[in-house]
């Protein structure tokens, strides 16, 4: 307890010296992580279940505050964040829009009763929702609270829409943990473990490229026509896989697709939970190649920071739900919760207001140069990279490769992560907020972290 209260006191102390600006450049203290963050992990490690966070002598720090593309520590360390804490603070770290009105709300009323006696802001959300998600045709929503929970909405809606509960799905997937969700989810690492568990509908396929598009849209039509046919409801897909490695799929694979779902009568799943909400430079990833999914599963930048997320879909298959006789087969308890609602109506607002979804598109230029030059100075370490707007993925030798030049930026004071089904990309979905200065600090961090 003591050590608790030393540690909340240098926190605060730390807090009194600057201010942040949310586009400052790194400053380091001390070298990360740090004695308060090293005390606050072997803490963490006596009380927390030890799957959860990885503890080392160089992981985690702790964080104390952020504002815009700036996180700081509980050392006083400041560092510039090219993970948005995995793409969700897409309007910036505490972006004042959404802190006020997070606090406005929460001091009117805090909690509502979802699915009994709702909130106006749901109302309020689930317009903007679906006045924003591709397509022109009438829609539904059904809220979550993670992105796991929209995933497993999307395929319970599919199993009721069309009675049939199979479901196509990709390799190097990631759709959330949730029973529902890991099925359709790759990596023996994630589903191992609970396989005896898991419900058998999903079937699996190489993830579409530019080199196996072809062959890939036969296998997805041989299995919505074929003797599975009476079985496949839906395919789900990331039209850019985030924890998969930043991989997009073919444009004209996405239309195609699009196409076999209509002809067969499936449910196309848009999974942009990550790619949503201007990261890719356009609203949703799915705008890129002009098509509506009859689903789609948002979060992560939806709010900012607020944990909250939806399934919206075209209301001819949403209605296909059975009407609530005052008893919903499908809620929670948090559902349409009005605080969540409020945050995701003021980060939608900013996106607009700030033109943050055309400025992920104008970074573009800048950060395919910034990492054309890094993979000609580390050509033995660095393979290649892609993606678009302010999604992207280095390339590395080796999932080695990638730890180090993450734990190195971190102690240069850059926060990146590693992805990819063999942890050996790094992945880069800074806030839509980060200015240039920022991005070309932080890749020539990285750059210098890749040894």
């Amino acid at each position: 307890m003591k050590s608790s209260r030393r540690l909340k006191n240098s926190i605060g102390e730390n807090r009194l010296t600057h201010e942040l600006t949310g586009a400052d450049l790194p400053h380091i203290v001390v070298e990360p992580p740090g004695p308060h963050s090293r005390a606050l992990a072997k803490e963490l490690r006596a009380v927390e279940s030890r799957n959860v966070t990885y503890v080392a002598p160089d992981w985690p720090v702790f964080l104390a505050r952020g504002a815009g593309a700036n996180l700081e520590d509980v050392d006083g360390n400041r560092y510039i964040d090219v993970s948005a804490a995995f793409a969700v603070a897409a309007v910036g770290h505490s972006n004042p829009r959404v802190v006020a009105a997070i606090s406005g709300q929460a001091g009117i009323l805090l909690h509502a009763m979802g699915d009994v006696h709702p909130s106006e802001l749901k109302v309020a959300l689930a317009r903007e929702l679906c006045a924003l998600t591709p397509g022109d045709a009438e829609k539904r929503v059904l809220f979550g609270v993670s992105g796991a929970d929209a995933v497993e909405a999307a395929l319970k809606t599919a199993a009721v829409a069309t009675e049939r509960p199979g479901v196509i799905c990709f390799e190097g997937a990631y759709h959330g943990l949730g029973y529902g969700a890991l099925e359709v989810t790759d990596r023996d690492h994630f589903r191992r473990p609970f396989a005896g568990q898991l419900g058998g509908f999903s079937h699996r396929l190489p993830y579409p490229t530019v080199s196996n598009a072809s062959e890939s849209l036969a296998s997805v039509e041989r299995l919505l026509a074929g003797d599975q046919n009476q079985r496949i409801g839906a395919l789900i897909v990331e039209p850019v896989q985030g924890r998969g490695g930043v991989r997009e799929a073919p444009l004209d694979w996405l239309r195609s697709v699009r196409r076999l779902c209509s002809a067969y009568g499936a449910i196309l799943i848009a999974d942009e939970i990550y790619s949503g909400f201007g990261r890719t430079g356009r609203w949703f990833a799915c705008d890129h190649a002009g098509i509506a999914p009859d689903l789609i599963c948002v979060g992560k930048g939806m709010a900012s920071g607020f944990p909250i997320s939806a399934c919206v879909g075209r209301a001819d298959v949403m209605d296909r739900w059975p009407e609530s006789d005052g008893e919903a087969i499908h809620t929670s308890t948090f559902l349409g919760h009005p605080t969540g609602c409020a945050a995701a109506l003021a980060s939608i607002a900013e996106l607009r207001d700030r033109r943050l979804v055309e400025r992920a598109a104008s970074a573009e230029t800048l950060v395919r140069e910034l990492l054309e030059g890094l993979c000609r100075s580390k050509p033995v370490n660095v393979s290649g990279f892609r993606g678009r707007g302010l999604m992207w993925g280095v390339q590395c030798a080796s999932a080695a490769v990638a730890a180090n030049a993450v734990t190195g930026a971190l102690r240069r004071g850059v926060i990146a992560l590693p992805c990819g089904t063999k942890s050996d990309v790094i992945a880069l979905s800074p806030p839509l907020v980060i200015s240039d200065e920022q991005l070309r600090v932080a890749i020539g961090k990285l750059a210098e972290s890749i040894a």
